[in-house]
């Protein structure tokens, strides 16, 4: 089984949390092949970034890059999908057939179409609306 972990997926993994040992474990025993996609990537760093921002320089900012560092380092373990041509296609399509989700989501959709990926998501309400699309929730 070839997944896409969308960012709420992705962030158990950064966090090392609870429901994160809980995905890894739905992934070893589906034997999934797993990868990230780079407007994911995109949100979680921005995330992170605005976090950071948020703080005042020095101490209070510790912990925002501790997070940061972990987000990089975990993006590091994974392959990650590019918004290439093929995706770019679907995107354009989906777009104008007025898919009523955002535009991030709507990228990451369009990734999974083009690679024929299971996109794995708490967001099973918008992302349920992209005809074509297998998204699955293995956190909950």
């Amino acid at each position: 089984m070839f997944v896409v972990l969308d960012t709420n997926h992705f962030t158990e993994f950064i966090d090392a949390s609870a429901l994160g040992t809980i995905l890894m474990s739905r992934i070893d025993e589906r034997e999934a092949q797993v990868f990230s996609c780079i407007t994911a990537a995109e949100e979680s760093l921005r995330g992170w970034l605005a976090l950071l921002n948020r703080k005042k320089p020095g101490q209070e900012q510790m912990e925002a890059y501790s997070k940061l560092q972990r987000c990089l380092e975990t993006l590091g373990k994974f392959s990650i999908l590019p918004f290439d041509q093929d995706a770019a296609n679907h995107f354009h399509r989906l777009q104008s057939e007025r898919i009523p989700i955002g535009t991030m989501d709507l990228k990451i959709a369009s990734i999974c179409l083009a690679y024929d990926a299971t996109l794995l998501s708490r967001n099973l309400v918008d992302f349920q609306k992209v005809p074509g699309l297998r998204v699955e929730n293995w956190l909950d």
